[in-house]
C-alpha cells in the first residue's frame, strides 16, 4: 500500500479535492493508494464547496475533516510513501519530520476560496477536475513498484505538465 499525504496551509480546499481525488481514483483502478490530507494551520473546516465538488461525483465526504499534519508525524500514523503539497505558502513551510522520509513533490494550484461567491463552485469544480486528472496521471505507474528515484521523477514530470 502507497500512502500519499496531501498538504495544504488551512486543509480546507484543494488538499481535501486532492485526497477525494486520488482515492476516488485508486479505487477505480484498483491501485493500492491510499491519500490522505492536512494542513500546517487547520482551518478548522472543509469548505462547503469542496465537498460539494466531491459529492457531485458520487465521493462520501462524511469522514472529511480539517485537521493538523501532526496527526501524521506520530508513531502510530500511517507511514507515508509521498507527501505532495498543494498550494505554495504550504510548499514554503518548514515541514515536521516525516517517518520513512518519503518522496516529497509540490504542484501548486490557486485557492478557488479566494474568487467572489457567484463563481466559487465553478472554480471549485474546475480545481477538482484539474487535482483528478493529475491524480490520474500519479496513477499512471505502480507508484509501489518505484524506486524513490524513479517515484521523484514521475513526480517532477508531473509538476511540468
Amino acid at each position: 500500500m502507497t500512502n500519499v499525504l496531501i498538504l495544504c496551509t488551512h486543509n480546507s480546499a484543494r488538499s481535501v479535492l486532492a485526497e477525494g481525488m486520488l482515492n476516488y481514483w485508486a479505487d477505480r483502478l484498483g491501485r493500492a493508494v491510499r491519500a490522505y490530507s492536512a494542513g500546517s494551520a487547520p482551518s478548522g473546516r472543509v469548505n462547503p464547496h469542496a465537498l460539494e465538488a466531491l459529492a457531485r461525483l458520487g465521493i462520501d465526504t462524511s469522514s472529511f475533516r480539517s485537521k493538523s499534519w501532526d496527526e501524521f508525524t506520530g508513531p502510530d500514523a500511517p507511514r507515508m510513501r509521498l507527501v505532495i503539497t498543494v498550494c505554495d505558502n504550504a510548499a514554503n513551510e518548514a515541514c515536521p519530520f516525516w517517518p520513512g522520509s518519503p518522496v516529497q513533490g509540490h504542484w501548486g494550484y490557486p485557492d478557488p476560496s479566494g474568487v467572489p461567491e457567484g463563481e466559487r463552485a465553478a472554480a471549485f469544480e474546475l480545481t477538482r477536475q484539474a487535482l483528478g486528472y493529475r491524480m490520474l496521471q500519479l496513477l499512471s505507474h505502480d507508484l509501489d513498484a518505484m524506486t524513490d528515484a524513479q517515484l521523484r521523477e514521475h513526480l517532477s514530470n508531473l509538476e511540468t505538465h
